[in-house]
């Protein structure tokens, strides 16, 4: 009798077994999958067949086009109809009143979730728990932890700091395995860091690697996807050689700058050991911004406060969560899509939709709720990193590709439930439009009829009437600032000139500034590479501290 079954990339095993003589055995062959292809798209010019190229071409102009429609039309309509858009201006900030109070109710649990964890004796749960959601798994000491630190031009002191809270976690060293992922286009300047890193660190771990990126391999996008997959390449080796289960083995993907709490790892092993199936799952932290708090410009730590108090309010919305920056997921899952894609920027959420598509739609994110703490973008000057602040923006939002990348797989994947591939794209697009629009339109829309509505529509009483109205619905809905300053005088690290915690306050005022210009306007410019077909290349962060 055969069984056939394949594992990716493109390979195919055909099991045989004698049922007489018991003997059984099994023939590796290499075939091409079509049905899986898809998977490692990164932009239209990958697609060889004209038709699908030109499908996933449209595709990657979409969101653009729908960004750029929604502010035209405001524009069009406030001059043609421009009493119908005084209403809608009235009912879309009404809309986005109720959808404060709908975010602040899920970030004051995500919160407050954060904390309970944050104290939680997760060690002594670990000792209590039996294994029962199918993992071969006797105890929780079988699990081993795989951590990948991608490295490029940054300073030792914070690549030390990196690896002393790794130290200082309360899970067993004996059972993790690290890796400095460094780049050779950095080896001038990386490998005296790399040794001393290794002198100092290499003996406190199971195991510890120093992986080098190689420079031009073709098809690749210089960056941290592409140094990632390399490392854990590397590491799989060492992990074959060791004869460790892939399911045994938690990867966890990190910043170079990402201080690791001391309960992470054993928080995530629980998660791990006792949600159902484990292994179709990533696990999502809450990021925190806070290593430098202090030291940044009025606009950055604002800013890095808004980006907080955002995924830690997504931590409540498992369905619309997807994988960001530092996350962890299961070896095992990662070796079955054959890591990550090296030709892409936004590597963290594209290594979500790999494994969606790949397991047909069985696969999440789960919410671990707890944090680990990263930089707030900071530079040598104040002009410098704003610039710093609008490019990372607009890397982030340069993952608007992951809707062509969505779409395109909708079409080719059949096995996933229609209704679930509506309301995922619809939480992706939605949210990559309303990036880029939602404040132009909030703070812009309400004064737009009344220059271009033209004397007819300045006569009438709702013309006299509007700003008012509006101003009164924004004014309630900025009164979420007052929440977000309550949170954000928790979150930050003691400080002992009091001074600047009341000056603090004052810093929200940026809000309106800082959601327009380095918000909307780095998303929308994303958008508009992504029409125009003009592919970005990765741009590091700079990581500077003062």
């Amino acid at each position: 009798m055969l069984y056939i079954s394949y594992d990716w990339p493109y390979r195919l095993t055909v099991r045989t077994s004698d049922f007489q003589s018991g003997n059984q055995g099994s023939i590796p062959c290499r075939v091409t999958m079509e049905d899986k292809y898809y998977l490692k798209i990164g932009n239209a010019l990958d697609l060889k067949d004209k038709k699908e190229r030109r499908v996933y071409r449209f595709f990657e102009m979409f969101t653009g086009l729908t960004s750029l429609l929604v502010l035209s039309l405001a524009i069009f309509l406030s001059f043609k109809l421009p009493l119908w858009v005084a209403f809608f201006i009235i009912a879309y900030d009404v809309y986005w009143l109720f959808r404060t109070i709908y975010f602040y109710f899920h970030l004051k649990y995500g919160y407050d979730q954060m904390r309970k964890n944050e104290k939680e004796d997760w060690i002594s749960k670990l000792e209590n728990l039996k294994v029962k959601n199918g993992l071969k798994v006797d105890s929780w000491k079988d699990i081993y932890h795989l951590v990948i630190l991608p490295t490029y031009k940054e300073p030792i002191e914070i690549i030390k700091e990196t690896f002393d809270y790794l130290l200082r976690t309360d899970y067993p060293k004996e059972k993790m395995i690290v890796i400095l992922a460094c780049e050779e286009a950095d080896k001038k300047n990386a490998q005296a860091i790399a040794n001393k890193i290794e002198k100092d660190y290499g003996n406190k771990f199971f195991k510890f690697l120093i992986t080098w990126h190689p420079q031009g391999i073709k098809g690749e996008i210089a960056g941290h996807g592409a140094n990632d997959a390399w490392a854990t390449k590397k590491g799989k080796e060492l992990i074959d050689n060791l004869n460790i289960p892939y399911e045994r083995i938690i990867v966890s993907s990190f910043d170079i700058d990402a201080w690791v709490y001391p309960k992470y790892f054993s928080c995530l092993t629980y998660y791990y050991l006792t949600i159902e199936k484990p292994l179709r799952a990533s696990y999502q932290p809450i990021p925190l911004y806070l290593n430098n708090i202090w030291d940044v410009p009025s606009i950055s730590r604002v800013f890095s406060f808004a980006s907080t108090f955002w995924h830690t309010m997504n931590q409540e919305r498992p369905k619309s969560l997807v994988t960001f920056s530092s996350h962890s997921m299961s070896f095992n899952a990662l070796n079955d899509v054959g890591f990550k894609q090296t030709n892409v920027i936004s590597d963290d959420s594209r290594i979500f939709w790999q494994c969606f598509f790949y397991y047909n739609g069985d696969y999440r994110v789960q919410s671990l709720y707890y944090p680990i703490s990263m930089d707030a973008n900071c530079d040598k000057n104040l002009l410098t990193t704003l610039k710093n602040i609008y490019k990372q923006q607009k890397r982030w939002a340069y993952g608007v590709g992951e809707v062509p990348y969505f779409l395109f797989a909708c079409i080719k994947n059949k096995a996933i439930n229609w209704k679930k591939k509506l309301q995922m794209g619809f939480e992706l697009i939605e949210g990559h439009v309303s990036w880029a629009t939602a404040s132009i339109l909030i703070f812009l829309l309400g004064w737009l009829p009344l220059y271009l509505g033209g004397d007819d529509f300045g006569q009438t009483l709702l013309s006299y009437n509007l700003p008012k109205v509006t101003s009164r619905i924004l004014t309630i809905t900025m009164m979420g600032l007052i929440v977000s300053i309550y949170m954000s005088m928790l979150l930050m690290p003691k400080k002992p000139d009091k001074r600047k915690n009341i000056f603090m306050i004052f810093e929200w005022a940026l809000i309106p500034f800082i959601m327009m210009f380095f918000s909307a306007l780095p998303a929308l410019d994303a958008q508009i590479h992504w029409l125009r077909g003009k592919y970005m290349g990765f741009w590091v962060t700079p990581k500077i501290r003062k």
